[in-house]
Parts: C-alpha cells; sequence; structure tokens
C-alpha cells in the first residue's frame, strides 16, 4: 500500500496560496512520513492543472493509490485536512 499524497495547486501571485502554506508545513510536521505533500505551481506546470481539472487556487487534491479521494478548494485547515488523511493512513 502506498501512503496518502496531497499535492497542493497554488500559483505564486496568489494570496491566499501564501496562507495555505503554513497549513501544509504545520500539517508535514504533525504526520511526517505518513503523508507525501507535493506542491504545483499550476504557472509553471499547466499540464498537471489540466489533468486534475484545477479552477481556482489554492486547490488540494488527496490521492491513494493513484486514485483521487478528495479534491478541497480553497485555503483547508490542517485538523480539517487530518481528518480527510487519519483513514487514508490507518488503512495501510
Amino acid at each position: 500500500m502506498s501512503r496518502p499524497v496531497l499535492t497542493d495547486f497554488f500559483a505564486t501571485w496568489c494570496g491566499p496560496c501564501k496562507m495555505q502554506t503554513p497549513i501544509l508545513e504545520e500539517l508535514k510536521e504533525k504526520l511526517g512520513e505518513q503523508v507525501e505533500i507535493r506542491k504545483v505551481d499550476v504557472d509553471q506546470d499547466m499540464e498537471a492543472a489540466v489533468k486534475y481539472g484545477i479552477r481556482v487556487v489554492p486547490t488540494l487534491i488527496i490521492e491513494k493509490n493513484d486514485q483521487v479521494i478528495q479534491k478541497l478548494e480553497g485555503v483547508t485547515r490542517a485538523d480539517a485536512l487530518e481528518d480527510y488523511l487519519k483513514p487514508l493512513i490507518e488503512e495501510e
């Protein structure tokens, strides 16, 4: 089983994206290697943005075993992200 992957689709010019970054850093500190966190700049990687249908930044995609489990648009709190990720970590 693979660990869950959380991908943060962001843009450097996006104010709310800047608010999301420290939340993800807090989450990484708490969950460590149990979750892989990736960041994708939509201006640099339009192909990935199109593949996942990103229309709003920030958008967080949670995947497990290459399947999208959750798509969250806008700034998302660390506790809410943890609620989505914990069951996926426990599956392992």
